[in-house]
């Protein structure tokens, strides 16, 4: 029996209850918790390690204001990264290839970056809807477009992260397919599809 090629996005269901909470909560059961004691194993050093460094590295470009969010996007990009690469693996799902799952996060946050903006530095906030040397007959014009884009800005990310991780789902699918199919007839065509396969795959692992 064939199945559509996007059934691979639909939540899995058991006894028609959608398993999209588990998958996305099931990630954070495979991170150690550290212990109480004072020294921890090699797995846990290596993993507070890493991400002391990824946290250095993402709050560089920061001030010090700004380094009180550290644990929300520490662990926003751990999670996002662990269900993405999760979801390369054979017979999985991948939760991010659900449009409500990134508008949930996406409306959120940016909707607390423009309240937050407003409220610390309103000056600075109202400025970027209006270039600089803006003539004065495009001044109405100008802030009506930069507003709406402003506020479609969550929309068109959120959309443009879903299909990139579809698209690429779809194509490993499709040429993983493809190489099953050639394989017994063309093994030389084959083993070239094979080939793209694996570095699509290095792809869609950046991607991740």
């Amino acid at each position: 029996m064939m199945v559509s090629f996007f059934d691979q996005f639909a939540s899995p269901l058991h006894l028609g209850i959608p398993l999209i909470a588990i998958a996305i909560t099931l990630p954070w059961v495979l991170y150690p918790t550290p212990s109480s004691r004072w020294i921890n194993n090699r797995l846990i050093t290596v993993q507070g390690w890493l991400i002391n460094r990824f946290t250095n590295q993402l709050m560089l470009p920061l001030n010090m204001g700004g380094h009180k969010w550290a644990l929300l996007l520490v662990s926003l990009m751990v999670f996002l990264i662990t269900i993405n690469m999760l979801g390369l693996l054979p017979y999985t799902f991948t939760p991010t290839t659900q449009l409500s799952l990134n508008m949930g996060f996406a409306v959120p946050l940016w909707l607390a970056t423009v309240i937050i903006g407003m409220r610390n530095q309103p000056t600075v906030a109202l400025g970027h809807l209006l270039p600089e040397g803006t003539p004065i007959p495009l001044i109405p014009v100008l802030i009506i477009i930069e507003t709406i884009s402003l506020f479609i800005r969550p929309l068109a990310l959120g959309v443009r992260l879903t299909a990139n991780l579809t698209a690429g789902h779809l194509l490993i699918q499709l040429i993983a397919t493809a190489v099953f199919v050639l394989l017994p007839m063309m093994p030389t065509v084959a083993i070239l599809t094979a080939t793209v396969l694996f570095l699509l795959t290095l792809l869609e692992v950046a991607v991740a």
